[in-house]
């Protein structure tokens, strides 16, 4: 065996750089392959944020209960994509296993990315529907009659685009796992340049169209999704390395095991991301109880670290695709140096953004609101609030590069329960006591949002070094030393 790292590329030989060997080089090696994979995704994820911002400004611009009614009607919208997305996310782990066994396997990657498409029409076609009873809906949740409709307004015309950024979302991860994550890159460019130029004539009646206001932006959002849908299908025709694969060959035909794989991965999956959202949305509720001052600073101190969560977000996503590859092969010590490795970069970024939130953070928050004595309030609680943030900044980068490489194991199950845990077993009974029982208000919310991903860090890192191991099932690299030429 030798010291260095020995990189051999997949044929097709752009569909991934496996790295093997032993030593300080093979580390480095596989940090740049993951970096180079994980750059245009961490792009990607931002400018997905750039988009979801023109919208809430645009509409803050239009009315307050406009920007009411979308803040409800995309709460909807996203616990409804989050269950959607879980099948689409197990393609890229099923296809990163299938190239790690054998770069040469088509077919199966084939079946894979169509089975992703009928999980899109079996899933988003019922969540679809469901969205078409917005109004009540939100009644029964307790609204307003006039944040119902207006709610509704939003969201019916938004549900639209659902099988369309569902559809998007298997082409995205199909392109990821063969390692050519700039197709989704350049796709969703060209969706910020739409959506704003969309927003911008429907919302206040431009170019001669008619002013729907809130109507107008569901129906920009939605065909901003179709747009970057139909753009990706081109983008995978146009790469020879996508279209290599014939991904819509036999489309109407099915593969029921593949089909039943990507149902068990992606369902948990889907589960896991809820268990998240659910308690940080549920945060803003708590905070809304405690005043205006409270909210705005939770406002604020929140948008900062979901900026500088894209990062270990794009991380772990190339990380689900590196240790896939790795898990294929059988090559055990490649996964455990993919995996560690992708928690060290994220843990090393996180640390710098969590000393500049803690140095600057009546800075930071002042970009959001300007220094007056009637924001003040506001502010020092932003900076308490950005305090708690700079610590829980370096667990939650670990918690998500350490499940996401758990995906790449095909482990979705053990995190799932591990997520609802974490959050609602662990960090929202911690919320409670601080919040209420304590008396710190916000400040005890925080300490709870910080507590969940603490536990969920340590649980998601244990479980990845624990299935990692030499004893977990996997080839040891010195039963796998022959490097896949």
């Amino acid at each position: 065996m030798t010291d260095i790292a020995d990189i051999a590329e997949f044929k097709p030989e752009n569909a991934g750089a496996r790295v093997s060997g032993h030593g300080f080089d093979a580390w480095i090696a596989e940090t740049r392959e993951l970096l180079k994979l994980a750059g245009p995704l961490i792009l990607t994820q931002l400018a997905q944020m750039a988009i979801g911002t023109t919208d809430t400004l645009m509409l803050a611009r239009f009315s307050n209960t406009a920007l009411a009614g979308a803040v409800l009607g995309n709460t909807m919208f996203y616990f409804c994509w989050l269950l959607g997305s879980g099948p689409t996310s197990a393609v890229s782990p099923m296809i990163a296993h299938i190239l790690g066994a054998d770069p040469e396997n088509k077919d199966d990657v084939r079946i894979v990315a169509r089975m992703g498409f009928w999980s899109v029409l079996m899933v988003g076609v019922p969540l679809f529907l469901l969205l078409q009873f917005a109004h009540p809906i939100m009644l029964a949740f307790g609204q307003s009659e006039q944040l119902a409709s207006a709610s509704a307004a939003f969201l019916v015309p938004l549900s639209f685009g659902l099988p369309f950024s569902l559809g998007f979302q298997v082409l995205r991860n199909y392109s990821t796992a063969l390692s050519k994550p700039n197709a989704s890159l350049i796709v969703m460019g060209v969706s910020v340049f739409f959506n704003a130029l969309f927003d911008y004539t429907l919302i206040f009646g431009h170019f001669g169209f008619p002013r729907l206001g809130l109507m107008g932006s569901g129906v920009a959002s939605a065909t901003s999704f179709a747009v970057s849908f139909c753009i990706m299908l081109i983008v995978v025709r146009l790469t020879p390395k996508l279209h290599a694969y014939r991904i819509f060959r036999d489309v109407l035909t099915p593969d029921w095991s593949k089909l039943r794989e990507v149902y068990r991965l992606g369902l948990p999956i889907g589960l896991t991301m809820m268990f998240e959202a659910c308690l940080f949305f549920s945060s803003n509720f708590f905070m809304g109880h405690f005043g205006l001052d409270y909210l705005a600073a939770h406002t604020i101190a929140m948008n900062v670290p979901s900026i500088t969560f894209m990062v270990p977000l794009g991380i772990a996503m190339a990380a689900t695709v590196r240790v896939g590859l790795a898990a294929g092969a059988g090559d055990n010590e490649a996964v455990r140096r993919a995996g560690w490795g992708a928690i060290l970069v994220a843990s090393a970024f996180m640390t710098m953004t969590s000393f500049i939130l803690w140095t600057w953070p009546m800075e930071i928050a002042q970009l959001y609101l300007p220094p007056t004595a009637q924001n003040m309030p506001s502010l020092l609680l932003a900076v308490m609030f950005l305090h708690v943030a700079a610590v829980f900044q370096i667990v939650d980068g670990i918690q998500v590069t350490a499940a996401l490489s758990l995906r790449g194991l095909k482990d979705a199950r053990a995190p799932m329960w591990i997520a609802g845990a974490s959050y609602w077993l662990a960090g929202f009974p911690t919320c409670m006591l601080f919040a209420f029982g304590f008396g710190l208000k916000g400040l005890g919310i925080w300490y709870g949002l910080a507590f969940g991903l603490l536990v969920a860090a340590v649980l998601m890192c244990w479980r990845f070094w624990w299935l990692s191991k030499e004893a977990a099932g996997l080839r040891t690299s010195a039963e796998s030393s022959a490097v896949v030429a």
